[in-house]
């Protein structure tokens, strides 16, 4: 039976959800090479095709995760819902090594590359508005329905990327942390209200 995965929520001070992550993707290394050719007939779960990939491909279910094993002792870990979940999931990759004869210790250099998260505004987005009115954004509903915004200039929050929908769900990229997902839709939900994109009874300084 598939333990149901935990995901990452964020509430607003309205008591609703304002955004779950979805995705987790870490990199972290091993000091030792990998011989991906003799992994590949040794682990189940396992996909190697060098001459369309130099990555050996490595699937495990508990916590269910896909990884990418290298050469050189570099592992790609992405498929959880949050970050203690993808430490879980690459110490379990190493304890799979350790069963077919890989010897290491502990992974190093454990970090996180992206987070993606979706949620809701709590309200209906007039599109065509909202690219006129923000810097950095791109919208072309003939090709894709959302409309894409990027915090551009925003210190630490300047590699996160949204995808706004008119039904005022939205979509979150580029976090490196949970901390950074929450300041983000924080952020998105109070510039919305400050352009009159977004009824103010959502703001996020407002009380319950």
């Amino acid at each position: 039976m598939e333990v149901p995965k935990k995901k990452s929520k964020f509430k607003g001070p309205d008591g609703k959800v304002w955004s779950e992550t979805q995705n987790v993707v870490v990199s972290a290394s091993i000091d030792t090479d990998l011989p991906l050719e003799r992994l590949a007939t040794k682990l189940d779960r396992a996909e190697y095709n060098p001459e369309q990939f130099p990555g050996l491909i490595f699937k495990i279910p508990e916590p269910k995760a896909s990884s990418l094993l290298f050469s050189s002792g570099k592992i790609i870990c992405t498929g959880t819902k949050s970050i203690t979940e993808a430490k879980k999931a690459i110490n379990k990759i190493l304890e799979e090594l350790r069963k077919v004869g890989i010897e290491v210790t502990k992974a190093k250099d454990i970090e996180v590359q992206n987070m993606v998260a979706s949620g809701s505004v709590g309200g209906k987005l007039n599109l065509n508005e909202i690219v006129f009115k923000f810097d950095n954004t791109e919208y072309e509903p003939e090709q894709f329905p959302g409309l894409v915004y990027k915090l551009v200039g925003q210190s630490v929050l300047a590699n996160i990327t949204f995808l706004l929908f008119g039904t005022g769900k939205i979509v979150i990229t580029g976090a490196k942390s949970e901390q950074e997902i929450k300041d983000s839709v924080v952020l998105l939900r109070q510039q919305l209200i400050d352009e009159d994109e977004l009824d103010e009874a959502s703001s996020p300084l407002k009380k319950k």
